[in-house]
Parts: C-alpha cells; structure tokens; sequence
C-alpha cells in the first residue's frame, strides 16, 4: 500500500517509507530538505519507533510518523503521527517542529488535518495526546486543534510524574 497523504492549506503531511524512516532513525533527513533546526529528535524517534513497528508486523498503513512539509518552499518543517495502529477505537497523536518556524500556527494546522483524517477512518472515534504540564505552547496548539483537556495520565514520561490528556472525539 502506499504511503498516506494528508494536505491543508499550508503543510502536506507525507508518511514516511521504511527508507526515509530509516535514514531519519540514523541522523539522516529522510530524503528532504529541512527547516533550520529540524528534523527534531522526536522526528527521530518517532521513525525508530515506525521502523520497530514494522519489524515486528505491528504497523499498519496511515497510522506512523508523517513529516510536514510547508507548501511555498516544500521544505520539511516537523514531524506528526501516530504511537501506533488504534486501539479500542482510540489512537494517541504526537508532532514536533522545527524551532525556526514555531509560533507560526503550522503545528496546529496539521494536527487538524491529521486529527480530521483518524476520525473519518472507520475504526476511530478518539484522537488523543499527552503533554508534559509546563509544555504550554503544545498545550496551546492541543487547544487550538479542538481538543480537550480531560485530566492528567500517570504514566511516567522522561521523569515526569504526570502528564496532561488531552482528547478529540467524533461528534
């Protein structure tokens, strides 16, 4: 199957392949031209986190790691996708920028896009994500994309104790 798509007004969202997920995971640029700044560690994780997925059968079309690509100069400026397949008609959403373009509402503009493309899947009623509490400008992009706060996941992240959940369901 081929690589899924999603596109907004200013960012294309492009699912990584096994080769720009690959060379990604190894310190590469996946194959495009980035931002200053970018590709953010996440990025990177993210396709380490893919390629495993793939290597054990777990991945399925759609639901990986994407990198944004701004529409007027086709340069990479983020990364966004998914944790994995969904479950239970959930799925959980992450996303990075480039530090150079933050604050300029591309973040938000593709989580929409993204959210929106999830919930028109059949097996997806919710959308969620997790921040870390003093991570204000991604729970400002959460808040912008639609989503609602609804309480604090315990699950222990880079040290923190809490996080905060933050959810997009289907009307």
């Amino acid at each position: 199957m081929l690589p899924v798509t999603v596109k907004s007004d200013r960012v294309t969202l492009h699912e990584l392949t096994r080769a720009s997920a690959a060379d990604l995971q190894d310190g590469g640029s996946g194959g495009w031209r980035w931002a200053p700044g970018g590709p953010d560690e996440g990025s990177r994780f993210a396709a380490a986190k893919m390629l495993s997925g793939m290597d054990a059968g777990r991945h399925r079309a759609g639901w990986g790691a994407y990198v944004m690509v701004r529409t007027e100069d086709g340069r990479a400026i983020g990364g966004i996708g998914f944790h994995g397949p969904p479950e239970d008609g959930r799925v959980e959403v992450g996303y990075d920028l480039a530090e150079s373009v933050r604050g300029r509402g591309y973040a938000t503009e593709a989580l929409r896009a993204l959210s929106a493309w999830a919930l028109a899947q059949p097996d997806v009623q919710t959308v969620y994500a997790t921040t870390d509490e003093d991570n204000t400008a991604s729970q400002r992009v959460l808040t912008r994309a639609g989503y609602h706060r609804i309480g604090d996941t315990p699950r222990p992240i880079g040290g923190r104790e809490s996080q905060h959940l933050y959810e997009l369901s289907t009307p």
